[in-house]
């Protein structure tokens, strides 16, 4: 099985995402996505209402874009500790069923096995070192192919993780802990975030055939459909 491997470095997000939206829509082949360098925004899954999960005057006051992705999952701060990983797989190439917990079962192996990183693993939808968060998921899946975004954590500051609500639905593990006492990173573990990405890599490359990639797709309109930056009223302009 080939998978074409994209590294992105210092591009935003919604650049990342209009980019995978569209090689998930107009491609057929197989990717992984590395990305790294992102400026600062807050991500919304594709069902994600603002009001309920950003603090919206402290998003305004930090400069942030609000952006709604073109698949599920939460709401997550990213900016440039933010360390993205995105599959991208025809389902008939795989080992295993393309359903929501098989493909997150797979990709908790393939981190483990690429990070080795004691304690790491996969709970309930997030990726865990022992009880505290170090990733979050979001995923599309399509009737031949799926995609899933992983954002891990390198490090992250605690100001910026204020413009985040606590959502009304959370992980049972996470029982009421704010972001500071839910959160790690992998800078506690890993030298560097070249090392991150070069054994990810690696990983890859024993279990398929891995060919750098660099011919990224053009942006249209299209392939935007879902992926959008949000406008927002803040909650003192709402109330005049």
């Amino acid at each position: 099985m080939i998978v074409h491997l994209i590294h992105l470095k210092g591009m935003s997000i919604f650049d990342q995402l209009t980019i995978e939206e569209q090689l998930l829509r107009d491609d057929s082949r197989n990717f992984c996505i590395l990305s790294e360098g992102s400026s600062p925004a807050i991500v919304m899954g594709i069902s994600g209402k603002p009001e309920e999960l950003i603090h919206i005057p402290k998003a305004e006051n930090l400069g942030f874009p609000i952006i709604q992705r073109f698949s599920g999952g939460g709401t997550v701060v990213v900016d440039e500790d933010t360390l993205f990983v995105t599959l991208l797989f025809n389902k008939n190439e795989c080992s295993f069923p393309g359903y929501p917990e098989q493909i997150l079962r797979w990709s908790e192996t393939l981190y483990q096995e690429a990070l080795q990183i004691p304690g790491f693993a996969l709970k309930e939808n997030d990726f865990v070192i022992e009880n505290l968060k170090c990733g979050g998921n979001a995923q599309y899946i399509k009737k031949e192919r799926w995609l899933q975004h992983t954002s891990f954590l390198w490090n992250f500051c605690p100001q910026k993780m204020e413009s985040l609500l606590l959502p009304r639905k959370t992980p049972q593990y996470r029982e009421g802990r704010s972001h500071l006492d839910f959160l790690c990173t992998l800078n506690a573990h890993l030298p560097s975030k070249k090392t991150f990405f070069e054994r990810i890599e690696q990983r890859l490359s024993k279990q398929f055939t891995v060919i750098p990639y660099d011919h990224l797709p053009l942006s249209s309109s299209e392939s935007r459909r879902q992926t959008r930056h949000v406008e927002c009223l803040s909650s003192l302009e709402t109330e005049e």
